[in-house]
């Protein structure tokens, strides 16, 4: 019995925030709570609960601070000469500008949102892509693609959902993938530079003159859908049209504070400006730029080398930004403000989570289905199920959201492969290597502002990106067999 509830509950789950008829958070917290009476074990929930967010505290203090972290380093301006670098590089090259691209998408991806990763990327690219005619959803597949591999980060998403669900620490998770999204990187950049080839021998190589040329069009308007996992609101961003090789921005600006991925922010008026890579923002602190450059390659290198728990490091990271960046106290607050959304949708996703994987594990019901599984998964295939769980990360995470994925399936395949004596630390890794396909499922909000921005008909981004991210996610997986890590 409680087998057939536990899947009816995860089946409910799945098909409620699939049809958008709950909020993930919402449905993280009532459909369990429904399924935990429902077995009779209601008057339990509280003590499942709070054991759940005692275990999930750290992976949400994390996101919390890492958000406003990277938050205020776009707001300052670390990236802004990383963009204009790139621009620079590209020139009029076609294979320049697509290599520019998946450079520029994996460097923003930095700050784990893939919203403004995809702002930022198209806002400073688009033009060169219009002015050379080229193949605009090589932008897309190119910067999904890109955004996906980087989406793997402890911060971004993916690796936090699987900690959470698994109760593992997110560095035991991430570090020793290093090495195969390394590959999977590398990838991307190989990939990019064969589509830029066979863009360049389609159009050939215009001058940076010819590229710098006014256009008759100085403004158009791009409809973008809801940025968050809400009803499809839309706003519009305005583009401009002009801006070459040199452009900071290329025409578009976003304020880091009015989105989020997978969030409900309200999207600004039509009449209301982006503000991101705008040149002249008032956050930018130029005099800055080398400590803030320094501050985050010690706080990525201290994560790396584990030091300190992840939490901790960027607490005080955030904490130090906030108080050189922005001295004064309404400065300080101002800045906060702007990234709450975002932290409260993580974080609040985060102590959601507790009540579903408190009430899977407590009511006894993941420990009767991975049963289930057991039985249903050939005898000769158990000790496998790193490899298995990865090859299943594809399609389930393009089919279904990650919360569906982690928090209502990882859980079973890692009591599967417990039985077989498979590391849950080991099918952890393996579940976020689908991610590259994932960045392309129609599931995930931030892509629609990719299309939206661009121009492209989701149809043609799925036929064209879907190929490219499952051979850089089983590129991944190859790499992480080969390395021993799965």
């Amino acid at each position: 019995m409680l087998t057939i509830l536990g899947f009816v509950m995860i089946a409910t789950f799945l098909v409620l925030i699939m049809t958008k008829k709950m909020s993930p958070i919402a449905a993280l917290v009532l459909i369990p709570a429904l399924f935990c009476v429902l077995v009779g074990q209601g008057a339990k929930l509280g003590d499942y609960v709070i054991e759940g967010v005692g275990d999930l505290a750290p992976t949400a203090a994390m996101l919390m601070f890492a958000i406003v972290y990277f938050g205020v380093m776009i707001d300052v301006g670390l990236f802004d000469p990383i963009v204009r670098g790139i621009l620079r590089f590209c020139k009029a090259d076609p294979m320049r500008i697509v290599v520019g691209t998946a450079l520029l998408a994996s460097i923003v991806s930095l700050d784990g949102d893939g919203s403004t990763t995809f702002m930022i990327t198209v806002s400073a690219m688009y033009p060169l892509y219009k002015r050379l005619k080229m193949s605009l959803v090589v932008l897309t597949g190119v910067a999904a693609t890109a955004n996906g591999v980087m989406n793997t980060l402890p911060w971004g998403g993916p690796t936090a959902r699987a900690a959470t669900a698994l109760k593992v620490d997110a560095t035991d998770i991430f570090v020793p993938m290093i090495p195969a999204l390394a590959v999977g990187l590398l990838a991307v950049f190989l990939l990019s530079y064969v589509l830029g080839l066979r863009e360049r021998k389609r159009l050939g190589t215009l001058t940076l003159d010819e590229v710098l040329e006014p256009v008759t069009e100085p403004v158009t308007e791009t409809v973008l859908v809801e940025a968050g996992g809400g009803s499809g609101g839309k706003g519009t961003a305005r583009t401009g049209s002009g801006g070459g090789a040199g452009s900071s921005a290329g025409g578009v600006s976003y304020d880091k504070g009015a989105d989020s991925k997978g969030s409900d922010a309200e999207e600004p008026a039509d009449d209301e400006e982006f503000k991101g890579l705008d040149p002249n923002r008032s956050t930018l602190r130029p005099r800055l730029y080398w400590f803030n450059a320094g501050l985050t390659l010690v706080l990525l290198t201290a994560m790396i080398m584990q030091l300190m728990p992840i939490p901790v490091l960027f607490l005080l990271g955030a904490a130090l930004a906030l108080t050189v960046n922005f001295p004064s106290m309404k400065d300080q607050r101002a800045r906060i403000a702007a990234h709450a959304d975002n932290v409260l949708n993580v974080s609040g996703m985060v102590f959601a989570a507790a009540v579903f994987t408190g009430v899977l594990t407590g009511t006894g019901m993941v420990e009767h289905m991975a049963d289930w599984l057991v039985g249903a998964v050939p005898e000769g295939m158990g000790p496998h199920m790193g490899i298995v769980t990865g090859l299943l990360s594809l399609p389930l995470t393009y089919f279904m959201s990650n919360d569906g994925f982690y928090f209502g399936v990882l859980p079973v395949l890692a009591e599967a492969g417990a039985a077989h004596g498979v590391s849950p630390l080991e099918v952890a890794r393996a579940s976020i290597v689908g991610q590259p396909l994932h960045m392309s499922s129609p599931l995930v909000p931030a892509v629609y502002v990719l299309v939206g921005m661009a121009k492209v008909e989701f149809g043609d981004h799925t036929r064209f990106t879907v190929k490219w991210a499952v051979l850089t996610s089983l590129v991944v997986l190859a790499a992480a067999i080969l390395f021993g890590t799965i």
